[in-house]
């Protein structure tokens, strides 16, 4: 690859069940760690991004993507809107099958980060492109989070663009959570090392769990040295963006070497089949 204190929800939830039943209310089995693996289908016929349209869909499914409902909010989207770069947090895929059908006209990436051995099923982030992807890589977090014990997954991928010498690097990440700041920070270096050796455009673009304003910060300071902006939403749309309780936004998407089309930047609020709604941001080169 190129080189590439509003309130803390762990909290609330102890303060409802004592810590020793959190951790029993899941075998220690259940969810295995995976290797820093990606599944990855192409698709024959396609090739660039347009220079002067690129329609990023950011959108944590909540694990949801084999239910009917979403089923049908997802082919709405994709008929209504016609992203060309698709990232999802949260996706579920067969261990078995490997495949997904409801972007079986896309290219894509898989990165997981753990098998659920209940639902013989991974877990992780997955973005696809109508464009061939030209490189990618997947890192896992070193720490884990508590109760599941599973680490965050961040893939990168890359896309030549119509009328450009560089590539796009596309980063779908999903930040660590309910640990301390240190660990938190480990996840944000490892993704700065990476785009920081990246020439050409970024897109940044997940859920970074920043449920308190130390978190938001610590992003915020690493998204001004690599020289990121954070997309833009016109105010009735940005308040529909994912929070917890009277959090900051948890979803973000960032971006470096384009311009973004501010009026057309959407929250899909009545999209019901996740907590969470899908972003709509709009770029040219």
């Amino acid at each position: 690859m190129s080189k590439i204190k509003p309130v803390n929800p762990l909290a609330v939830v102890t303060d409802i069940l004592p810590s020793w039943s959190l951790w029993s209310l899941l075998p220690s089995y259940r969810f295995v760690r995976t290797d820093e693996t990606i599944i990855h289908r192409a698709h024959p016929h396609l090739s660039e991004l347009s220079e002067s349209k690129i329609r990023v869909l950011n959108w944590n499914i909540a694990k949801n993507n084999q239910d009917e409902s979403w089923i049908r909010d997802f082919e709405t989207i994709l008929a209504d809107y016609q992203p060309n770069l698709i990232c999802l947090q949260e996706v579920r895929m067969c261990a078995e099958a490997k495949h997904l059908v409801e972007v079986a006209e896309l290219g894509w990436s898989f990165a997981p980060n753990f098998i659920d051995t209940f639902h013989n099923s991974y877990a992780g982030v997955l973005t696809a492109a109508r464009a061939s992807c030209v490189a990618r890589k997947a890192y896992t977090t070193a720490h884990f989070e508590p109760v599941t014990k599973t680490p965050k997954v961040s893939l990168f991928t890359e896309y030549v663009i119509a009328g450009s010498t560089q590539t796009l690097m596309v980063i779908n990440t999903h930040l660590i959570n309910f640990v301390d700041l240190e660990k938190f920070k480990t996840q944000l270096h490892d993704l700065e090392t990476t785009i920081a050796s990246h020439t050409g455009a970024v897109i940044l673009s997940g859920d970074f769990n920043t449920w308190n304003r130390s978190r938001l910060l610590m992003l915020t300071t690493m998204v001004k040295r690599l020289e990121l902006t954070r997309a833009k939403f016109p105010p009735d749309e940005a308040q529909n963006i994912k929070r917890f309780l009277f959090s900051p936004p948890l979803d973000h998407i960032f971006y470096r070497g384009l311009q973004q089309n501010y009026l057309s930047a959407k929250v899909l609020d009545h999209v019901t089949s996740s907590d969470h709604k899908p972003m709509l941001v709009e770029f040219c080169l």
